[in-house]
């Protein structure tokens, strides 16, 4: 079928290129018998992106059909794409660059924690794209836990959320809150799509979570910048916190999320407590 623009055809024989010069075996699929196509059948690469087998034939004939990022990101983990191949996929299908996918793990400057060290009485962290918590004070461990004797994946902000009981049991409104979350990591993974530890996040947590994985299905998409949240504390009682987050601009992908007491709620006084307590244990 001939095709009225250029590019579509460069994509069309782009994508068949690169099925053909993979296997089964290089995807984690059954190689089969009497097979006459030198690499992937169109059937399996539309069962690793997730989409009908007639669609992505549309797609390989250079027919005029809707894409996604979202799919080409797919397409890309599924040819495992160098980056170069990455940004031509993403030229030739959208006629625009792709998004930047962040490499290695964000580091927070001394700078950053001393600010966060001199919060006395706010506890405040910062955390990454990926929502781990990579800097924190001493009044987020006495709300939150000990961070520095939590595991890396104890301490990312999402996981953290949906199956730390302890914290479950403590804030009020939970399932409110929990939603304001999800929408937010949702908002966020739409930004880097592609991210190979985003995906296993999500993956992990529909395991280990029937509320994450019910409502991730309902893609809800939102980030809130401020609020407020409730706590009943196991020992020293009701806390109130009006938590607002900041990006920021030397390092637009970490987040400072900063909790301050409400003014006569008496949280200040019970947040001492606290850090008293954890300094005697």
């Amino acid at each position: 079928m001939a095709t009225s623009k250029p590019h579509l055809k460069e994509l069309a024989d782009f994508l068949k290129t690169r099925r053909d010069r993979l296997t089964p075996a290089d995807v984690g699929l059954p190689s089969g018998t009497r097979r006459r196509t030198p690499g992937l059948r169109r059937e399996e690469v539309a069962q690793l992106v997730n989409v009908s087998t007639t669609w992505y034939t549309f797609l390989e004939q250079g027919r005029d059909i809707r894409v996604s990022a979202q799919v080409l990101e797919s397409l890309a983990q599924a040819f495992r794409l160098t980056s170069e191949e990455r940004t031509h996929l993403f030229m030739l299908a959208l006629q625009q660059l792709p998004p930047e996918i962040p490499h290695g793990k964000s580091t927070v400057s001394p700078a950053i924690q001393r600010m966060l060290d001199h919060l006395a009485i706010c506890p405040a962290y910062v955390v990454g794209y990926r929502f781990d918590i990579l800097a924190w004070n001493q009044p987020a461990c006495a709300l939150f836990g000990d961070f520095s004797r939590m595991t890396t994946r104890e301490r990312n902000t999402i996981w953290y959320f949906f199956t730390n009981t302890a914290h479950r049991q403590m804030l009020l409104n939970w399932e409110g809150q929990a939603h304001l979350m999800l929408a937010r990591f949702r908002s966020i993974s739409g930004r880097y799509l592609g991210d190979v530890e985003l995906i296993e996040l999500a993956e992990d947590l529909k395991k280990v979570s029937p509320e994450f994985r019910q409502w991730w299905s309902q893609h809800e998409v939102e980030s809130k910048l401020e609020g407020f949240k409730s706590y009943e504390h196991p020992i020293v009682g009701h806390l109130v916190f009006e938590y607002v987050l900041f990006q920021l601009t030397e390092a637009p992908e970490l987040t400072l999320i900063v909790y301050t007491p409400l003014p006569e709620s008496g949280t200040v006084e019970r947040l001492q407590q606290l850090k008293t307590l954890m300094l005697k244990t």
